[in-house]
């Protein structure tokens, strides 16, 4: 053996050292197979892929791997049990059509069941038809749900159905890109943290979204439709909504109950029972938003203080603000919120009233009690019962007061908005 050989040797037995232990392999199941024959005979970082056809079973992946349908394969679950449930971290489904599930609400039946700990599962681009819950995600942090079709029991009522997507105790998901329809509630969150909600279109659900008990989250270029609700925020704090639309929804588009901390900036909120609906909320800020042809434009209750809400526009809202609260609340102290119905005037050209708007006196509460003296709102009457009300302060009630009104809407486009509502376009 020459002297070079030992060195030689080593470096042999080196690089035989750096190659992977095996290589990812892909295995294909066609017609007339079985997935979950497939699934256990798999290692863990293999693909398993399903042609296009129907596939009646209900599969377990507890390993690693990527299950991905080739021509949108069907997985039906028969009616009973969750269709899939994961109970691995780091699986991948995709390109799957998911049907039938069980439907026992206290077995949470699912399109996708992922049980604790299936961190850095990713689910996209699958559809998910008569399903209890589309997917229930459970202690299982840095989850993608992307590109998903969720359409519940519709023809089941509100009660008895599953959430299109449930997110319970887990932290730094992404949901992304989804759509959810006739589902109990579009989004349901619950003591999950640092998530992202983004592009996501829900609609003909109870609330679009329901947040309860979850902080640090970003919810985002939504669109929630001719639900019970929109965005419904509850017991949370340092949440950002930024961008949203909310149109057509029966009661709220978006309810702020118990919320502290946050950011409200940028929504649309057109055509609804109440456009915000603001309870025991503290220390947050609403800003750039439009209220628009609402039945009520912000119903604000329950000692909601110490809020900046500015540079909002309220526009053609039947009852602009129905105000509960034992004293005056002050808004707009900076850019100054646009009020359809302000009456006042800019003398001196710099783009805010000279006088303070005061959004709650007597003749809105008349209005809130009697619709018709809405007719009458530009007639001297009313003028003269606004002046009474202002000099004798025995008629005067607890009230938002908007510092400096803006003059002009600070949306240009908001007539489009009223108008595509009115035909009942998705906006």
């Amino acid at each position: 053996m020459t002297a070079r050989s030992p060195l030689r040797w080593f470096a042999a037995l080196l690089m035989v050292s750096l190659l992977p232990a095996g290589h990812a392999a892909t295995l294909r199941v066609q017609p007339g197979g079985r997935i979950g024959a497939v699934i256990e005979q798999a290692q863990p970082g293999d693909v398993v892929e399903v042609t296009r056809g129907i596939y009646r079973e209900n599969l377990r992946i507890d390993k690693p791997l990527t299950l991905r349908g080739v021509n949108r394969p069907t997985i039906s679950g028969g009616e009973h049990g969750d269709v899939i449930r994961v109970t691995s971290p780091d699986v991948h489904i995709e390109g799957l059509i998911v049907r039938d599930s069980g439907d026992n609400l206290g077995a949470q039946n699912a399109g996708i069941y992922l049980q604790p700990g299936a961190h850095g599962a990713v689910v996209r681009n699958c559809d998910f038809a008569h399903v209890l819950f589309g997917l229930w995600i459970e202690k299982s942090d840095s989850v993608l749900i992307e590109n998903n079709l969720i359409t519940g029991l519709r023809d089941r009522l509100s009660s008895q159905r599953g959430n299109g997507i449930q997110l319970y105790n887990s932290q730094h998901a992404q949901i992304v890109g989804n759509r959810v329809s006739f589902a109990r509630d579009g989004i349901y969150v619950d003591v999950s943290h640092h998530a992202r909600f983004i592009g996501n279109r829900i609609h003909n659900v109870r609330y679009g979204t329901h947040y309860m008990n979850s902080y640090h989250n970003l919810w985002q270029d939504n669109e929630s439709y001719r639900n019970l609700g929109g965005l419904a925020l509850m017991e949370v704090r340092d949440i950002e909504v930024r961008n949203n639309r909310a149109w057509g929804n029966m009661d709220h588009g978006i309810m702020l109950r118990t919320i502290q901390d946050s950011i409200i900036d940028d929504n649309i909120s057109v055509g609804n029972g109440r456009g915000l609906f603001v309870y025991d909320a503290e220390y947050n800020i609403l800003r750039g938003n439009m209220i628009a042809g609402n039945r009520i434009g912000v119903h604000l209750w329950a000692g909601s203080y110490n809020n900046q809400i500015d540079g909002n526009d309220f526009i053609n809202n039947i009852e602009q603000v129905r105000y509960v609260g034992s004293r005056d609340v002050r808004w707009g102290e900076h850019q100054g919120n646009y009020w359809s119905n302000y009456l006042g005037w800019d003398q001196d050209g710099d783009g805010w009233g000279d006088t303070p708007f005061e959004v709650n006196d007597i003749v809105d509460r008349l209005v809130s009690r009697y619709p018709f003296v809405k007719l009458l709102d530009s007639s001297p009457a009313v003028h003269t019962l606004k002046l009474v009300a202002h000099q004798f302060p025995v008629f005067r009630v607890a009230t938002v007061i908007d510092e400096r009104p803006s003059i002009r809407p600070h949306h240009a486009d908001w007539q489009n908005w009223l108008k595509r509502f009115d035909k009942g376009e998705a906006l």
